[in-house]
């Protein structure tokens, strides 16, 4: 659940930090004071898009951080899959907005992208507001309440299997069916990119020996000049004695000081062990020096191979270490394309059984949705009947359609709102207020099976006020049993419900408008939803009816 709320320098909120609990925790507040604000900062930590003009004036940036606990299983699995390690079940998400338009985001502390925070959220907040109501509009929505309200999903993922498989094998025959000329073409230039990259005969590692090979032979003169002074330093030049002579000399005085003293003996072998050392050294330079040569002619041919890999390397746009994977590519594509009539065969063979059994999960997928279909379309309705609308009707059409990645299902939830009336589209039947209490009802139904454990709903008693606002507050009481819900409202019968209340409140100094939160002790709920009911003028009248509505709801 969303444990923490921290905000800095968004719109008219300087700085703030709101501590949420579980249960049904509810935001009031004059109009204009800010409640949207605060679901601004929580869509900016989950990664949706937004606009630089929300950063507070004369700010140069934003802060949003959120802390999360007891995070669920789909959430977890997220944060591994993308490499996010939570080991005491505590996530920290955080964002910075800049003036720039660019923003900075970080999960536990490390690095991360805008869209990382997306698909880490998407399975912890489950944002609906009036916005989301009109989702309902849309028929392509509809289909994925029946998939999450049911045992839909695993047969989803089971059709989504075959159907991808089914579409990489359609692309596969469409381009073998494609024009005959351009076959050709493609044969005629794999075959000369094969040859020319079979003939070179490119090795793993070739560039970097040859590499290794022409800087030694072009450096024949250096060496050559370096390990003949190596040696004279070592040997002598005849006139006078070399390091090697010194050191022994060194070892004979050092060995008779051993002689009247052993304390001097240990010295002496190493220098001892140093004499023959160096003595090996120098035989091997002089090996070195017998075996060196200039070979002009091997250093022409390594510059000619050179070449040759750097032209392939920047002909194909690849390192000369791909070289050969790349020419086993073209070989085996070309070998395709030349023996097209069976490999045509066998995949118009693999195409045919695919589509049979991406139909046949289709199949099973839709029967089940239809089963499905009818028990969701009788829970709703359940809800809102007791939302005040006892006489609503939801019928779920089906119409058969081409594969989707979806299935063969075009599902489109019709509703009667009143007797006699025939089920028709959402959009041709319902208002503003009937559109809010359809998707509670739908948000209920779906609650045990969503596994997103924090829900928010913007201002869902939009159109709505007496009994069906108390019967809203209950239905959100009854939510708030299975997972965090947070709800901005202006309805006194909602927030009298709240397990926990906010209240969300702007004042001015010194030119400036600020934005405080607050959580409410029982005196402070009572004076607002006093205010709630009775307007700016608190009567004695609202303060009595909003300390009976706290005693009711809450005993």
């Amino acid at each position: 659940m969303l444990k923490t709320l921290y905000i800095e320098n968004i719109a008219v909120i300087e700085k703030t930090s709101i501590n949420f609990n579980s249960g049904l925790n509810v935001l009031t507040g004059e109009t204009g004071a800010g409640k949207s604000i605060i679901i601004d900062a929580i869509n900016a930590i989950m990664g949706q898009r937004t606009s630089k003009d929300i950063i507070r004036t004369g700010a140069s940036n934003a802060f949003v951080s959120a802390e999360f606990t007891d995070i669920n299983d789909a959430a977890l699995e997220k944060l591994d899959e993308l490499g996010f390690k939570c080991d005491d079940e505590t996530l920290i998400l955080q964002r910075t907005l800049n003036l720039s338009g660019k923003s900075s985001c970080k999960v536990n502390g490390r690095p991360a992208t805008v869209s990382m925070l997306r698909e880490i959220s998407y399975n912890l907040i489950n944002i609906h507001g009036q916005h989301e109501s009109y989702e309902l509009f849309s028929p392509e929505s509809h289909i994925n309440y029946i998939d999450n309200f049911g045992c839909c999903k695993q047969l989803l993922n089971e059709y989504k299997t075959e159907y991808n498989q089914y579409k990489i094998l359609n692309k596969k025959l469409h381009e073998a069916n494609a024009d005959e000329s351009e076959r050709l073409k493609e044969i005629d230039l794999l075959s000369y990119q094969s040859n020319e990259l079979f003939e070179a005969d490119v090795q793993i590692g070739e560039e970097e020996r040859l590499e290794s090979e022409r800087k030694a032979l072009m450096s024949f003169e250096k060496i050559f000049s370096l390990l003949n002074h190596a040696k004279m330093m070592l040997d002598g030049d005849g006139s006078t004695d070399g390091g090697i002579e010194a050191v022994d000399s060194a070892a004979a005085a050092v060995q008779k000081a051993a002689s009247y003293n052993e304390e001097y003996e240990n010295i002496s072998n190493v220098l001892s062990d140093t004499y023959y050392n160096l003595k090996d050294c120098a035989e091997n330079i002089s090996d070195a020096i017998d075996f060196l040569e200039s070979d002009p002619q091997r250093l022409a041919e390594i510059e000619e191979r050179l070449d040759l890999l750097n032209r392939l390397s920047r002909k194909y746009n690849c390192s000369c270490d791909d070289l050969p994977s790349l020419a086993e590519t073209y070989q085996a594509r070309l070998d395709e394309l030349m023996n097209y009539d069976r490999n045509r065969d066998e995949l118009i063979k693999a195409y045919e059984s695919a589509k049979e059994k991406a139909f046949a999960a289709a199949q099973k997928l839709s029967n089940m949705r239809k089963q499905t279909a009818q028990d969701f379309a009788l829970r709703v309705k359940s809800e809102m009947s007791f939302l005040n609308m006892p006489n609503v009707e939801l019928v779920p059409s089906f119409e058969t359609v081409d594969f989707t990645s979806k299935g063969i299902d075009k599902v489109e939830l019709l509703i009667s709102a009143n007797p006699g009336e025939i089920p028709r589209p959402v959009s041709k039947i319902a208002s503003g207020g009937e559109l809010s209490r359809m998707m509670l009802a739908i948000k209920t139904v779906l609650a045990n099976s969503d596994s997103v454990d924090t829900l928010i709903f913007d201002e869902v008693d939009t159109g709505i006020s007496g009994s069906a606002a108390e019967k809203v507050g209950l239905k959100l009481k009854a939510v708030s049993k299975c997972s965090q819900v947070l709800c901005v409202t202006h309805q006194a019968q909602i927030a009298a419900l709240a397990d926990y209340h906010f209240l969300i409140c702007k004042q001015f100094e010194q030119g400036r408008t600020f934005t405080n939160i607050n959580e409410l002790d029982h005196s402070g709920r009572v004076n607002e939803l006093a205010r709630i009911i009775g307007g700016v003028n608190v009567s004695e009248a609202a303060l009595l009816h909003a300390e009976s509505m706290l005693s009711e709801y809450n005993n």
